[in-house]
């Protein structure tokens, strides 16, 4: 279990990373324009991000 816990998050590491090495000016735009949002904007995304990778973790455990 824990090796599984470390595996995501080292996956999320790399997924996270590859924005900013390949188009590092667009993510830094694309950064600057989420701190302009207010919190209930940022809320509406973190739970949308939520339920898309909780819905894709179950497609996963159905294939």
């Amino acid at each position: 279990m824990w090796d599984d816990l470390f595996r995501a998050l080292a996956l999320v590491l790399v997924i996270e990373g590859l924005l900013p090495f390949a188009a590092p000016a667009r993510w830094r735009e694309t950064m600057l324009r989420l701190a302009t949002l207010d919190d209930r904007q940022l809320r509406i995304i973190g739970v949308t991000s939520i339920i898309a990778g909780l819905l894709m973790l179950q497609l996963v455990r159905l294939l």
